[in-house]
């Protein structure tokens, strides 16, 4: 639980978000350590405060969760990323974009889909839906050169919808409800809404009256944004976006899909789109999660991995200044008012004296590094005097490291010992580290001057 002083800090700011941008209802929660710490509710769904267990829809957060399923499916060797949708999805008039590019809003698609908006009206299935991308009527479906630039697009994630349906042998939904919601606990976030929900209203921008939005089933538009959930619900996929993930996705593959692959907000940098995944710099902190807004509704979700901290808030109105600003703040008083405790450290249970061999003081050339072998038996390469490269490895089967992160990730590292084990260099991509600069016994490229070290006048 939070301090009292801190709870009470959080609900003034969700009372000033409520009451200055005059919307229905809003529910907060903070999540810490993968647990629902704090709620806090302001206006009215049917004459009471809105509780953890009401409904709102969610919009685009539908995505990640889409996304999720669509890595599952990279993770089982069904798909690769670099796969033109219609490899999987044949007909599918999206040209050569791949599941990436789908992903990570950069296929270049356009935005929306044709005829109706489509969050205001009944949708249909995928065959109406590419009929309408594809001929005259798409004509400018395609908008720009795949990969060239982030380009936001709910019809990419219907595609992905269709993707997920088609290797699966049933309806996206159907797939996220039994890999993902269910085993996470979320059995109140649905396709339609699940009393107690809210209603969706528009406010008035000069009265303080307002309108019903109204709700439909999108059919293939769907996947981009229909799902309904609750605080309760949020709170533990603000947790899963944080790391704890169970057995729902590998813990490698869900930081991939946080990894930065575009530049959302041009020459700001401080925001971008990774697989599925909104990204969010926000004073030092490296957020991840996404927003959501369909009529009536807006929603935001965030999850700072590092500091174990996630943050959220739920409300049905149309549009409003809430927007981006509410999580922000929720995460400034949380700074203030408690900052998280790092992790403590704790020795480890038990060591490999051939690993700890390894660690301490080695030589690329002259620039000096350190290995340090971690209590979770991953070794971190460290630049020391220098600067430089650093990565943490992963150990293999076959003896050698794989990198897990910065310059060296995916690249293997093998040990090269004596007769009698004794560490004797490392061998990283060309690279050769030994335990003194340029050590002459070793095969350094391009070799070492017999001459040795020299003094100069």
């Amino acid at each position: 639980m939070l301090l009292p002083s801190t709870e009470r800090a959080l609900l003034h700011r969700v009372a000033v978000e409520q009451a200055e941008y005059r919307v229905p209802s809003l529910i907060a929660a903070v999540v810490r350590d993968g647990q629902l710490v704090w709620s806090g509710a302001r206006g009215r769904v049917d004459g009471s405060q809105p509780t953890t267990d009401t409904q709102y829809r969610i919009g685009s957060i539908t995505k990640s969760m889409v996304a999720t399923v669509v890595l599952r499916l990279r993770d089982e060797g069904k798909l690769d990323l670099s796969d033109p949708l219609a490899e999987h999805v044949p007909g599918a008039p999206l040209a050569d974009r791949t599941v990436a590019q789908l992903l990570s809003h950069t296929s270049g698609l356009r935005a929306e889909s044709p005829g109706d908006w489509w969050e205001r009206t009944e949708g249909g299935d995928w065959a109406e839906l590419a009929a309408g991308l594809d001929g005259d009527a798409g004509s400018k479906a395609l908008l720009h050169r795949a990969g060239r630039r982030y380009h936001y697009s709910n019809v990419g994630f219907a595609a992905l919808g269709e993707l997920v349906a088609r290797l699966r042998g049933h309806s996206w939904f159907e797939a996220l409800r039994t890999e993902v919601l269910a085993p996470l606990g979320m059995d109140r976030t649905t396709l339609l809404p699940a009393a107690p929900h809210a209603t969706g209203w528009a406010v008035h921008p000069w009265a303080d009256v307002a309108l019903p939005e109204p709700s439909h089933d999108h059919g293939a538009m769907g996947a981009a944004g229909q799902l309904w959930s609750t605080a309760h619900d949020l709170a533990r996929w603000a947790a899963f976006l944080g790391g704890d993930t169970g057995d729902v996705l590998a813990a490698d593959t869900l930081a991939e899909m946080r990894e930065p692959a575009t530049v959302e907000d041009g020459d700001e940098w401080n925001s971008g789109y990774g697989l599925g995944m909104q990204l969010q710099r926000h004073k030092g902190r490296r957020l991840s999660g996404h927003g959501g807004a369909m009529p009536g509704f807006i929603a935001t979700v965030w999850a700072d991995p590092k500091d174990r901290t996630g943050v959220l808030f739920l409300s049905n109105t149309t549009y409003g200044g809430i927007r981006g600003k509410l999580t922000d703040a929720m995460l400034d008083i949380l700074a203030e008012h408690e900052p998280s405790l790092p992790e403590e450290w704790l020795p480890a249970s038990s060591v490999d004296p051939k690993l700890l061999a390894l660690t301490g003081t080695w030589y690329w050339g002259t620039a000096s590094i350190a290995l340090h072998l971690r209590a979770d038996g991953l070794l971190q390469l460290k630049a020391l005097a220098h600067g430089g490269r650093q990565s943490r490895f992963r150990p293999e089967a076959d003896g050698s490291w794989t990198g897990l992160d910065d310059y060296y990730a995916g690249e293997r590292m093998a040990i090269v010992r004596d007769p009698d084990g004794t560490p004797q260099r490392l061998e990283l991509v060309s690279y050769v580290f030994t335990r003194a600069p340029y050590e002459p016994a070793e095969p350094i490229p391009g070799g070492v001057d017999p001459a040795g070290w020299q003094a100069r006048d």
